[in-house]
């Protein structure tokens, strides 16, 4: 299997130190399902045309260029030399700047991955001691990295015999949690409802195990285009019809309980010691009352 292109190629720099260094993409959507558009009549694929938005006529590449709205249908056109000059050039460089704990990176930022590994022999020895450096400090490297003439802050930490480094986004690209979630309300959740969703939490614990996810809709799509091209017939498959019923809070937590395939004896056991606990508080309450009322 032939070894795959480097995407980014340049030196990896911790003050003195410095190695060559190669860039991997971490991720692929090359195995997804994809579709192209396509004439019925001809089967031919169909190709895309740029129109002019006002007078429909059809815009050649020549005529083609840039334009930042300034206000609604207002436009500034940029010419590419203009691009050029801010644009900013590439040193090769991944320069790390400072070293952070890596649970005060907010998982927010994280952006593209990608794997650094060694670039020629003469790479091994400085790469390897700065892993194994970060390693024992257990802190993730922040670096300045220009990547397609954008720059980019990326984090590096070690993994297995590599690095791993996520591109982050800056500040100006995230919204503010606030706008979603100030409109929030506060209800009052009794302790009982608590916990019985933590006790449902506990039977559902497991660990972190990708290789379990599992993408129904993609294996849909290729036996789909699968019985397509052999010439079988497709039936859509018949929708299941959705409980109409409402149920209360609390039911629905007992309810999921019951349902739980671990843990099932434990969960029957708690929600009667959950439900006895109720009901001794009521009574406890009554008695209390009968003893007011006898005073």
């Amino acid at each position: 299997m032939a070894a795959p292109r480097a995407y980014w190629k340049g030196t990896l720099k911790l003050s003195l130190v410095s190695c060559p260094v190669a860039l991997y993409p971490a991720s692929t959507a090359a195995e997804k399902t994809r579709f192209h558009l396509i004439n019925r009549e001809t089967g031919n694929r169909l190709k895309q045309q740029m129109i002019d938005s006002e007078t429909g006529d059809v815009v050649e590449s020549d005529q083609k260029g840039r334009g930042y709205e300034l206000r609604k249908g207002k436009y500034v056109e940029i010419e590419p030399e203009e691009l050029e000059a801010v644009q900013i050039e590439s040193n090769h460089t991944i320069d790390i700047e400072s070293f952070v704990p890596r649970d005060e990176i907010d998982q927010r930022y994280l952006n593209h991955p990608y794997y650094i590994a060694p670039d020629g022999k003469a790479a091994v020895d400085a790469f390897a001691v700065i892993r194994d450096a970060m390693k024992d400090e257990e802190r993730v490297a922040l670096a300045k990295i220009v990547l397609t003439n954008r720059e980019h802050v990326m984090a590096i930490e070690p993994l297995g015999k590599g690095l791993l480094g996520t591109t982050l986004r800056f500040p100006y690209e995230l919204r503010e949690e606030d706008q979603f979630f100030d409109d929030i309300k506060s209800p009052k959740i009794t302790k009982d409802m608590v916990e019985l969703a933590g006790h449902i939490l506990r039977t559902k614990a497991a660990h972190f195990d990708p290789s379990k996810f599992k993408d129904e809709y993609e294996s849909a799509l290729k036996a789909l285009v699968r019985r397509k091209a052999a010439g079988k017939p497709i039936k859509a498959a018949e929708r299941e019809e959705k409980p109409s019923n409402v149920v209360s809070l609390m039911d629905a937590l007992q309810q999921s309980l019951k349902g739980g395939k671990s843990g099932a004896r434990r969960s029957r056991s708690t929600a009667r010691r959950l439900t006895s606990h109720r009901r001794a508080a009521k009574k406890t309450h009554r008695s209390n009352a009968r003893r007011r009322k006898a005073g």
